[in-house]
């Protein structure tokens, strides 16, 4: 990948999410970014989700994902342990699984 997701995660900072990751192909760089980087524990991919998401606002997401705005902090949080359906359901309020 050209860009490190730890480049991307540098611009896409919490202080600042909705601007890096405001357009959608922002969100999928940074995204595939993080998978690729990631060390199979999960940790990069959860932390680009829960960006992304407040990127997108959260309260959208969890509603279009069929969660509550609780249970997508959970599944997201460095301690949330997702089932793959959750992740995918994430995935698709966000606009990512296309």
């Amino acid at each position: 990948m050209q860009e490190s997701a730890q480049a991307i995660q540098e611009q896409a900072s919490d202080s600042a999410p909705s601007e890096a990751l405001e357009s959608e192909g922002a969100s999928r760089l940074y995204l595939a970014a993080c998978f690729f980087e990631d060390k199979g524990d999960g940790r990069l991919i959860k932390q680009a989700l829960n960006k992304i998401a407040k990127a997108k606002g959260i309260s959208g997401v969890a509603r279009a994902s069929g969660l509550t705005r609780a249970g997508l902090y959970k599944a997201l949080s460095d301690e949330g342990d997702p089932k793959l359906s959750t992740v995918l359901a994430i995935m698709k309020a966000l606009d990512l699984t296309r």
